[in-house]
């Protein structure tokens, strides 16, 4: 009876993988099929000379290069806003917090884990009103401020990877150093640090392709249609979730529906190349960790 169940559910498991995968695979399918054909130039700088637009040097109204431009520096500003928040946020957990604090902390950081995105954007569009009647009467939605929200919103991935890398450790990794004669500061820098990097990556991956996709945040934040490219960081801007979605939403034709289809195909090429940068940051530190190791 027990081995029968066994293969019941290891049938059903590899069922469930399989119709995942072929899923995916239809998906990437329909929207390879719709979205190819209008990947080109003109995609991405409508009738502007490429050079120009490029450069800045003249507007791009009816293609996407400001929205790459644009999902790529909002991406980037939210990794430099999160990543050192959350990778100290969870060394403090794992490393210095008693018992109580951890169990505190860690509840507030699954709560903010669960909270909806679109809740985000409506905190980042409040405090603005708010600036706006006491210390900034000129704030207003921009780059900045929708990359303050996807740090916050991408922020427990990055202190519960951290957290759970460090904690993965070897107990006896934690007294090595120290017994070595290093200082807590040395041993967490030179030993836990590099050791625990392979998770600590991990959650970087998943906090980049979080901040890629996003649209509900940006849509309160700072992302309008045909913003050009942002000249400061208060400035608004385009992104790619926003452009397909309204696209999506607003094509007046089906040749606008399929430049929406190539739009995604350049958002999921956005992702896989963010996700490469940050893997191949990843074998780094597990190829300078392995020497470290194996030195004789």
């Amino acid at each position: 009876m027990a081995e029968r169940l066994e293969r019941l559910f290891t049938g059903f498991a590899w069922s469930a993988v399989l119709g995942l995968g072929a899923v995916l695979a239809g998906l990437m399918i329909f929207l390879v099929q719709r979205g190819l054909p209008s990947l080109g130039t003109a995609l991405f700088f409508g009738s502007t000379p490429v050079a120009e637009g490029l450069m800045g040097r003249l507007p791009v109204w009816d293609g996407i290069w400001p929205a790459c431009v644009g999902t790529f520096l909002l991406v980037v500003l939210a990794s430099l806003i999160a990543i050192p928040l959350g990778v100290a946020g969870g060394v403090y957990l794992a490393v210095y917090a008693s018992r109580r604090e951890r169990r505190v902390y860690g509840f507030l950081v699954d709560l903010l884990a669960g909270m909806p995105s679109i809740l985000m954007g409506l905190f980042g569009f409040a405090l603005i009103l708010l600036l706006r009647k006491t210390l900034l009467p000129s704030a207003n939605t921009g780059l900045l401020l929708a990359a303050g929200c996807l740090s916050l919103l991408v922020l427990p991935y990055l202190i519960m990877t951290t957290q759970t890398a460090l904690l993965g450790l070897p107990s006896a990794l934690h007294l090595t150093g120290l017994s070595l004669g290093l200082t807590p500061w040395q041993n967490l820098s030179r030993v836990l640090l590099p050791a625990a990097g392979r998770g600590i990556m991990s959650g970087v991956i998943l906090a980049v392709g979080r901040a890629a996709e996003d649209t509900a945040v940006i849509l309160l934040t700072g992302v309008v249609a045909n913003a050009g490219l942002p000249h400061s960081w208060t400035d608004r801007f385009e992104a790619l979730p926003f452009t397909i979605y309204y696209l999506a939403a607003e094509h007046r034709s089906a040749a606008e529906l399929d430049r929406g289809f190539g739009t995604a195909l350049v958002l999921l090429g956005l992702t896989a190349l963010l996700f490469l940068w940050a893997y191949g940051l990843q074998r780094t530190f597990a190829r300078r960790w392995d020497r470290r190791v194996n030195l004789p």
